[in-house]
């Protein structure tokens, strides 16, 4: 019996590696905030953003994928259209380093080996652990010690995606990151100086970029034996 499942786990197992499709890339482009400062536009990128990507396809349709991303959030009050925040002249620089698993859906069936399956717009749904930079306390008058935290988002994204040659697609895509605090712009209400903005709205971030995806490992099932 032991020899049994241990062949029956190890068919399992070859089959597995054989039929997964692997895709390694980077992504490169902008980000930008939303929140208490500056402008209120949602797709605003105006500092940059960079992440490596790995992907895993379950078929043509399905991907599960892992993303790691370093991108530099700023704003300044000097370029909202609000006049409150125009006369209030406050800014902030800080950044991010995230980790990003989840889904990539597409719409059409993706396949680089055929032809009239070598481009998609897809979706993605994922589950985000972010680092960034807070302020812990006034050490004095305009002077701050800092931390950092790390906490979670709700990300989502769509994208399009096509073949560039051979093994190689590109693809453009925008990435929307909804947290759970409302600190990324240094807001502290234990700090006068720093108690600013409406303390029931949380901050978002976006990602915006193209990327560069390398495909290996395909197998028969996906494309002809050569």
């Amino acid at each position: 019996m032991k020899k049994i499942i241990l062949l029956i786990a190890f068919s399992w197992l070859t089959s597995t590696l054989t039929a997964q499709i692997n895709e390694i890339g980077i992504m490169v482009g902008g980000s930008n905030y939303i929140g208490d400062i500056g402008s209120e536009y949602y797709i605003n990128p105006n500092n940059f953003m960079g992440s490596l990507i790995y992907k895993w396809n379950k078929n043509p349709r399905i991907a599960f994928r892992g993303t790691f991303t370093y991108a530099v959030l700023s704003a300044n009050d000097a370029k909202a259209t609000n006049p409150e925040r125009l006369n209030r002249g406050l800014r902030f620089t800080n950044t991010i380093k995230e980790l990003a698993l989840g889904l990539e859906f597409n719409f059409f069936e993706y396949n680089l080996d055929d032809y009239k399956y070598t481009q998609t717009p897809y979706i993605l749904l994922e589950i985000a652990a972010y680092n960034y930079n807070i302020v812990t306390n006034e050490v004095a008058p305009n002077q701050y010690k800092y931390g950092n935290k790390t906490s979670f988002a709700i990300p989502f994204g769509i994208g399009y995606k096509t073949k560039l040659f051979q093994d190689f697609a590109i693809a453009v895509e925008i990435r929307a990151r909804y947290t759970f605090n409302d600190n990324l712009d240094y807001n502290n209400p234990d700090i006068n100086n720093l108690n600013f903005g409406n303390p029931n709205s949380n901050d978002w971030y976006m990602l915006t970029g193209i990327s560069l995806v390398y495909t290996f490992g395909r197998p028969a099932c996906y494309a002809p034996a050569y």
